[in-house]
């Protein structure tokens, strides 16, 4: 697991490098978005990696890995939400922004350590395309949770499928590292 720990955050850095420099470029102006909305930016990016995996071909010069990279940035975002949605600043110091972004990553790889403690590194079997499909179907919970206001019987709420959704893209990337790794040798 210790690789996967080092693994988990070079993919951490590179989401971080480039969610600080758009934060340095646009600011926070993601603060006016409801949770609601950020999950249907999530829900774009995993669409389009989904269709990209069955067409075989992409007509705009981005690939998937920016497409994963935007699920981990956008799940970070709206964790931030999640305990900022009260506060009416919507203009936050980068400084401030990224200890932000810090503690949720931090967060969410704790309980991938834990998770894949008992699970015992079970993605590392997994198809790229099945960790596309648990985002999806992790969006959809996501949407049916806030269209119930929130309200779950004996779910877990909105913040734990944003971990999965993030943890889910982190894996998706270290798979796609390894296949690039090992198509270069």
């Amino acid at each position: 697991m210790a690789n996967t720990s080092e693994q988990y955050d070079s993919i951490l850095a590179k989401c971080r490098d480039i969610f600080e420099k758009k934060t340095r470029d646009y600011g926070t102006a993601w603060r006016v978005l409801r949770t609601s909305s950020l999950t249907d930016q999530i829900y774009i990016k995993a669409h389009r990696i989904r269709t990209l995996q069955t067409k075989g071909e992409t007509k705009v010069d981005e690939g998937i890995e920016p497409e994963f990279i935007g699920i981990i940035n956008y799940c970070l975002v709206a964790l931030i939400q999640l305990e900022m949605n009260d506060k009416i600043t919507l203009e936050l110091p980068v400084e401030e922004t990224m200890r932000w972004y810090e503690k949720w990553s931090g967060e969410a790889k704790s309980l991938m350590e834990r998770k894949n403690h008992d699970y015992g590194e079970a993605w590392r079997n997994m198809r790229i395309s099945s960790l596309t499909d648990l985002i999806l179907m992790k969006l959809l919970r996501v949407k049916q949770i806030e269209n119930n206001q929130g309200k779950t019987v004996v779910s877990e709420g909105i913040d734990a499928n944003y971990y999965d959704m993030l943890n889910y893209a982190v894996f998706a990337l270290i798979l796609m590292d390894e296949t690039a790794a090992q198509t270069s040798d």
